[in-house]
């Protein structure tokens, strides 16, 4: 047992695809790309805010992400804009997050997300889902205007709990972000929901789990 669990949030916990998901029929022709390039752009737009040094909140982010991938994609709605960004902000959780979180909370642990989401964006997400008392913590890195894989990120914890970085259980369904905290000191599980192959072979997670459960 670790002294915390921490989680990211977005692909680890809720379902990034299920607002494209719950509004398919009005998305227009092909929805799962829309889906793919929103993920993919609204990463690549934290990567390159990060190195610039040019920080652009989450939220905006998102919502640059997903204005591209509507004008990317032939066939797409542009009207669905609202409905896919309200879904956003109270995405589906993976089935097994809340029986898993009450079991690690019930143990003693704390549990926390470290998210790049705004505060705001996490409040909406944990609230729909069930799952904010399950929670000890929610950290955004809004509240240093920087992105993950930055240490300082993964520092947010570390001196709020006082806990030296081996002590903490970080899980992520995002190769690059088990990454950053491996490399942080963090003991990482990559939880790999879509049986991705390795990468970063040389900051390699403590375990690869196919879903949360493993962890309990």
């Amino acid at each position: 047992m670790f002294k915390a669990y921490v989680f990211d949030a977005y692909g680890t916990l809720f379902d990034v695809h299920s607002a494209v998901t719950r509004h398919a029929g009005e998305v227009g022709d092909n929805p799962a790309r829309v889906s793919e390039i929103w993920r993919t752009k609204q990463l690549e737009y934290t990567w390159v805010r990060s190195g610039l040094g040019k920080y652009r909140d989450f939220w905006k982010l998102t919502e640059d992400a997903l204005d591209f991938a509507l004008r990317a994609v032939p066939g797409s709605n542009q009207q669905a804009r609202k409905l896919l960004l309200d879904a956003y902000r109270e995405l589906d959780c993976y089935g097994e997050v809340p029986e898993t979180l009450n079991t690690l909370k019930a143990s003693g642990a704390k549990v926390a997300i470290l998210s790049n989401g705004t505060p705001e964006m996490l409040e909406s997400a944990v609230n729909s889902a069930g799952i904010a008392p399950l929670l000890d913590n929610v950290f955004s890195v809004d509240e240093i205007g920087v992105f993950k894989t930055d240490p300082a990120t993964y520092a947010l914890v570390t001196n709020e709990y006082g806990f030296n970085p081996g002590e903490i259980a970080f899980q992520s369904s995002n190769r690059w972000d088990i990454a950053g905290a491996t490399s942080f000191g963090f003991k990482c599980h990559w939880i790999n929901r879509t049986s991705q192959p390795d990468e970063y072979e040389d900051l390699a997670p403590e375990q690869v789990l196919e879903n949360l459960d493993g962890l309990v």
